[in-house]
């Protein structure tokens, strides 16, 4: 006979016992499990409340001290990504905190401290969608209920973009008398025989130009909307659309070469040559009164070349004399001489461009930033960074006379400028003889002391502006687009660019939609009456009741 040993079971107290200790210890874990979850989505949402408030402030400073392009930009677009992973980041652990405070009663669930946000605007169509309200009492059952009111809770939501063709039906008749044909003329299209409508054709051009969306992007979102276009056939509307609106493009240029003073700039475009790429130009020439109150409207003109020669600048502003404020490119030589017809250019110097080569000897979070990576970090010198502080004293005064008349302007460069100035030039005279040649500040020094008289300019004409920055902000947006379209495909591309970007930037400078305003351009140039081709321009243009809405 075999005995076989029986572990004992445990008595029904003992097995409540043990359920009730792992009831306890679940319940702590979900307990401590929601605690933490509540911790973390507060320090995240505590994270993101400050890289808002970061972002906040550095805009204020911008919008009160002006644009350091080589610091607030870059410190914006940091602060803008930044803020965009954390607000994710508290997202989701809002959305953890709420899922485990669910499985406890003793830990309140967490919600953000969301900043107020603005309402919906008004003109986006409001769609009502009624909740059934409640047929008896919730208390004591009674049906005999009576409306008191209502709460609305807005929500936004996105509908996939309509497409639609539009029949042009002409009828015909026939003369009962004569047996002739009558027919109405067929309707005006902004490209001969064309098949798209003015707002698709201002669509596809905002987005290439303007949004630096190239042709075969565009066509491959269309495609999965159900409406196939062939990058041809879109290159094929670019083409006639943009030589129809060359009328506007030459009045823009007429505006801006008639001021007495321009900033001029250009960069670089690649562009598709044969088994390679070449490098051409753009050149942009910005006539911005802003700054010094003038009542002529803002415009920004751009011009395209194959290479950097200096005849290009020289036949851009071949009939055109005044104040050229640009960088030290040898190629405006020409345009400074004497004896030059129509008359001569004044030069006026970017003390932004000055500051610049400072700046980089006395960039120190760069610095930091290259010694963390383990990268050589270049040297630090006290001689620039102190350069630094004077130029930017000078920035500081203008800041006050910014908006003002020129005559105002120019009293308080006289009286507030002209002495930062005299010290500054006292200070490099006395500084660089101790330095080398060769010395990186040596060098900062010598740019700023062979073209002394271009710097000086502001303090002589109020209409002077400190900096090159208007026409440096018109091509950002040519050196943003230039990693989403790669290249131009030939010269006439080149060309037809020039003339986009000059009607997007200009329309932008006057703070008009881009994409409604060619869309209404190209419904009525064609029946618009040369004379008046001035009423189309951004600044004087004024939309018809429906244009917004079908753009």
């Amino acid at each position: 006979m075999v005995v076989m040993d029986v572990a004992p079971q445990p008595a029904p107290a003992e097995f409540a016992a043990l359920q009730a200790a792992l009831a306890a210890a679940e319940a702590r874990a979900d307990l401590a499990e929601a605690e933490l979850a509540a911790a973390r989505a507060r320090a995240s949402d505590d994270q993101a409340r400050i890289a808002q408030l970061k972002l906040l402030i550095a805009k204020l400073q911008r919008d009160r001290f002006g644009v350091r392009a080589e610091r607030t930009r870059r410190l914006l677009d940091q602060l803008e990504l930044q803020l965009e992973e954390l607000e994710a980041d508290a997202g989701a652990d809002e959305r953890a905190a709420e899922a485990a405070a669910a499985r406890t009663t003793a830990v309140a669930g967490f919600t953000r401290r969301r900043p107020a946000r603005k309402p919906f605007p008004e003109h986006l169509p409001r769609e009502r969608v009624v909740v059934p309200g409640p047929c008896a009492c919730a208390v004591c059952g009674g049906t005999r209920l009576r409306k008191l009111g209502e709460d609305i809770s807005e929500t936004l939501e996105s509908i996939p973009r309509q497409w639609k063709v539009i029949q042009h039906v002409r009828e015909k008749f026939s003369c009962r008398d004569c047996e002739a044909v009558s027919q109405s003329p067929a309707p005006f299209h902004v490209v001969p025989r064309g098949w798209a409508g003015p707002s698709l054709l201002a669509m596809i051009l905002f987005e290439k130009f303007g949004q630096h969306q190239p042709l075969n992007r565009q066509a491959e979102r269309y495609a999965r909307e159900g409406v196939p276009l062939s990058l041809s056939t879109l290159a094929d509307q670019v083409g006639a659309a943009t030589a129809a609106l060359m009328p506007l493009f030459r009045r823009l240029e007429a505006h801006v070469l008639a001021a007495a003073r321009l900033h001029g700039d250009d960069t670089t475009v690649p562009v598709l040559a044969r088994g390679k790429t070449d490098t051409g130009r753009l050149w942009v020439y910005v006539r911005d009164d802003r700054p010094f109150a003038g009542p002529e409207p803002p415009a920004a003109v751009f011009h395209y070349s194959r290479d950097r020669r200096g005849e290009h600048p020289q036949a851009h502003l071949k009939g055109w004399s005044g104040v050229l404020q640009a960088d030290a490119y040898g190629g405006y030589g020409e345009l400074y001489a004497a004896g030059r017809t129509p008359g001569p250019v004044l030069e006026a110097g970017c003390w932004a461009h000055a500051r610049r080569k400072f700046f980089e000897l006395a960039d120190l979070e760069t610095a930091a930033r290259r010694k963390a990576k383990g990268e050589k970090a270049q040297a630090i010198y006290p001689l620039a960074l102190e350069a630094v502080q004077r130029i930017d004293a000078l920035f500081a005064v203008e800041r006050q006379a910014a908006g003002l008349p020129a005559a105002q302007r120019l009293a308080i460069r006289q009286e507030l400028s002209a002495p930062i100035v005299a010290e500054l030039e006292r200070w490099m005279r006395d500084t660089g003889p101790r330095l080398s040649r060769g010395h990186d500040i040596a060098k900062a020094i010598g740019y700023v002391q062979r073209r002394w008289t271009a710097f000086t300019r502001f303090l002589e004409d109020g209409r002077v502006c400190l900096s090159n920055n208007a026409a440096e902000r018109a091509l950002r947006g040519i050196a943003l687009g230039r990693k989403s379209w790669l290249f131009c495909g030939s010269d006439r591309g080149g060309q037809r660019a020039a003339v986009m970007y000059s009607l997007i930037a200009t329309a932008r400078l006057n703070d008009v939609d881009p994409q409604v305003w060619l869309a209404d351009v190209l419904a009525r140039i064609n029946t618009h009456s040369i004379r008046q081709i001035d009423d189309l321009l951004p600044w004087n243009w004024r939309p018809k009741a429906n244009t917004a809405d079908a753009a």
